[in-house]
């Protein structure tokens, strides 16, 4: 599986809002309007993750997630990381609609 190198990751990046990359992995930060909410789209995300056997890092602090990603067997970022984000970002806008 081929790896992006910063410039390629950085072109990516700039089809994804709010995403950055730092130590490694593609990470974004979502601040939901509760608990509740915050939970039910991180098992969203999980069952994203689960159906293309790509598992993100998932935080959860009340309301706000935060994801990072990387492509664990390589200790890269792959075209598999911005597939999974781009997944995440598209469902995130439902919530957004909401806010």
């Amino acid at each position: 599986m081929e790896t992006y190198n910063e410039t390629q990751i950085g072109e990516k990046l700039k089809t994804l809002s709010g995403w950055s990359f730092k130590d490694n992995a593609i990470e974004r930060e979502y601040n939901m309007k509760s608990f509740n909410e915050a939970l039910g789209f991180m098992v969203r995300i999980g069952l994203f993750a689960e159906q293309m056997d790509h598992h993100p890092e998932i935080f959860n602090v009340y309301n706000q997630l935060k994801i990072r990603i990387y492509t664990h067997s390589v200790n890269g970022i792959t075209k598999l990381d911005f597939d999974l984000a781009t997944k995440i970002e598209s469902a995130y806008k439902g919530y957004e609609l909401k806010e």
